[in-house]
């Protein structure tokens, strides 16, 4: 793509990089509000049967992740044109999630600024090695990866590490503003915490609470893990990295159910957030469907996104993601290739002399 196409898909994008103020109100109360709604009816349904409470908790986390992307949206400062309006309104949504808002706001824009760059990985991404890397590593460099990599511990103990660690404490380093933030959402979450364990008890809170957070958590995981984990997902060094080709080919099209694309906001338009981050969950699709050129990014739906469980490691040589098992078969076919070689070598000066 030249630069002169770049500068035009971005440009077709951009009339829908402004935020609606009753969009956006409407989206906090239709979000919220069933939240509220929900974790109340789990709460009561607890009386009637656990399984019910459960059912009722799985989509209250649909809803966690739909307040989620209000929050996503403020860090961007998309959800509202005034600047405080994001960061009061992020803050509060980063209470009912458990994100840090200045924190991650910070890590975020760098994913951004980074996203698909080789020499520029460790911020607010997932950890990703290529094929050589990986070859090179030591044996508990190898080992820590396959673990990071594991869905087990991907999505099974990631939800506890973002929710227990990662979002609870600051970076060192951190600005004042940062830090401040960080604590209030703490303080609020403790505070939260507290009211209704003296209110409902703590066995009942956790029954409840404890779903929803692990699912909305493992779900938000998948989300962030399947929009750049796909076979021929972009990836490139600092010299050769384009910010609009990591968006559009680095970034996937995650094609979802209605319901569940509403309950996601939008996210799975991914292509079209990481080539204009200011334009707020709402307008996405109609960004995605008003510009041509964005239909060419690779789409992916329910069914095969499964398949990027078993991409771990990104060849650049192929261009392509493999597997550990793909991995270890070319490591093989690449020892009896350089045999062949030592072989035809030693038979070739056997001939000379």
């Amino acid at each position: 793509m030249s630069k002169q196409k770049q500068a035009q898909l971005r440009k077709s994008v951009a009339p829908f990089a402004n935020s609606n103020t009753k969009a956006s109100i409407i989206q906090l109360i239709n979000s919220i509000v069933p939240f509220i709604l929900l974790w109340f009816l789990s709460y009561q349904s607890l009386a009637i049967s656990i399984w019910l409470s459960l059912a009722i908790s799985v989509i209250a986390a649909g809803f966690v992740i739909r307040i989620f992307i209000i929050f996503h949206d403020c860090t961007h400062m998309s959800f509202f044109k005034n600047a405080k309006a994001n960061r009061v309104v992020g803050t509060i949504t980063g209470i009912i999630t458990h994100f840090a808002f200045e924190k991650w706001k910070r890590d975020h824009s760098i994913h951004h600024a980074t996203s698909s760059n080789l020499d520029k990985r460790g911020t607010g991404d997932v950890w990703v090695m290529t094929v050589e890397e990986y070859a090179d590593a030591s044996f508990w460099g190898k080992l820590s990866y396959r673990l990071y990599r594991n869905p087990i511990i991907m999505f099974g103990l990631g939800p506890v590490f973002l929710f227990l660690i990662s979002n609870r404490f600051n970076r060192k380093g951190a600005k004042r503003k940062e830090r401040l933030n960080t604590y209030l959402i703490n303080i609020s979450i403790a505070a939260i915490y507290t009211a209704l364990i003296l209110v409902i008890g703590w066995q009942a809170f956790l029954m409840v609470q404890l779903p929803i957070l692990f699912i909305a958590g493992a779900a938000g995981i998948w989300l962030f893990y399947v929009q750049h984990q796909f076979e021929d997902s972009y990836f490139e060094n600092e010299d050769e990295w384009d910010y609009v080709k990591a968006a559009v080919d680095g970034s996937s099209y995650y094609k979802l159910p209605k319901v569940i694309e509403w309950l996601t906001g939008s996210i799975g338009y991914h292509h079209v957030h990481h080539l204009s981050p200011r334009v707020p969950n709402y307008n996405l699709e109609k960004a995605h469907e008003s510009t041509p050129p964005l239909h060419q990014a690779t789409t992916i739906t329910l069914k095969t996104s499964l398949k990027s469980i078993r991409f771990r490691l990104y060849d650049q040589a192929s261009r392509s993601f493999v597997s550990f098992k793909e991995f270890k078969e070319m490591q093989k076919n690449a020892k009896t290739e350089k045999s062949g070689i030592t072989l035809k070598t030693r038979e070739t000066s056997f001939e000379q002399k």
